[in-house]
């Protein structure tokens, strides 16, 4: 099993225990923010067995119908993430709203639940640090966006341990519905910023300025003479397909020498690289 698998495979379990915990003590309270983290845990699950599939699906070889590979299918998953926080959103504010305009407030030990959301902020640190490891290493835009769910996970606790913290301190039992309305609009800042992260590729978008200047160089110092230069994303898998020029005078199997060096050195500092070069005479 690749380190990919392995990391998604802990999200699930860590997010399947916490929605159980979170859960039963947001029953036991009567505490809509708690409720809320409960409900965000349980995207955050659906979105980690999306990530932990997806990672799967991404790694598979090309086919005679993806001959490009399956690494978009991270991306897609990363949008179908979003729209699932973004829900979990809604709901959040659905409920708290309800909470302020209908009946009293009634809170029941509420320092068990700012606990648990402190225990969970620990968990969800320490899952999300690996997740962004191993998405760093393997360049995985599901793994990423899995990270960046418990990565938020870990600031909304807080922040509902310190509001339920303020309500045993001040008694205003209001703070709570509050507290989780400020949770959902966090909620859905991060559903727009990946979003915005696992759409583009899926548009063919070309790498980012810095890596095109890198890429440059790198053709530089091999003495390349190219143009026509366009590059792509789809997943964890990269794309160039440049024209490069060799004296007319060289044979196909010269320049297809040439090609193949090229492609060796690039793909040498670009891992999950395809390089497609159309020769041209000078």
């Amino acid at each position: 099993m690749n380190a990919k698998v392995k990391i998604a495979r802990l999200s699930v379990l860590s997010n399947s225990i916490l929605i159980i915990i979170k859960l039963i003590v947001g029953f036991i309270s009567g505490s809509v923010s708690i409720l809320s983290e409960a409900i965000h845990s349980s995207m955050d699950l659906i979105a980690a067995v999306i990530a932990f599939f997806s990672v799967k699906v991404s790694d598979t070889p090309p086919d005679s119908r993806h001959p490009y590979g399956h690494g978009k299918v991270e991306n897609i998953s990363g949008v179908i993430e979003a729209i699932l926080i973004f829900i979990a959103a809604a709901l959040i504010i659905f409920e708290a709203v309800r909470k302020l305009l209908g009946e009293a407030i009634v809170l029941d030990k509420i320092w068990i639940g700012s606990l648990v959301m402190i225990i969970s902020a620990g968990i969800n640190a320490y899952v999300s640090h690996r997740l962004y490891k191993v998405a760093r290493e393997t360049k995985s835009v599901a793994l990423e966006a899995d990270a960046l769910h418990l990565k938020t996970d870990v600031f909304t606790s807080i922040g509902v341990a310190v509001g339920l913290a303020l309500i045993i301190i001040t008694g205003i039992k209001w703070l709570d519905p509050i507290v989780a309305i400020l949770v959902a609009l966090f909620i859905i800042k991060e559903s727009y910023e990946l979003m915005k992260k696992a759409f583009t590729p899926l548009l063919d978008t070309a790498w980012n300025e810095d890596e095109i200047t890198e890429l440059g160089t790198k053709l530089n110092q091999l003495k390349v003479n190219y143009h026509s230069l366009r590059t792509r994303v789809a997943g964890n898998y990269r794309f160039i397909d440049i024209h490069i020029e060799v004296p007319p005078e060289e044979t196909v199997g010269d320049a297809h020498k040439y090609c193949d060096e090229i492609e060796n050195k690039l793909m040498a500092d670009y891992e999950n690289l395809n390089v497609t070069i159309h020769v041209e005479p000078k």
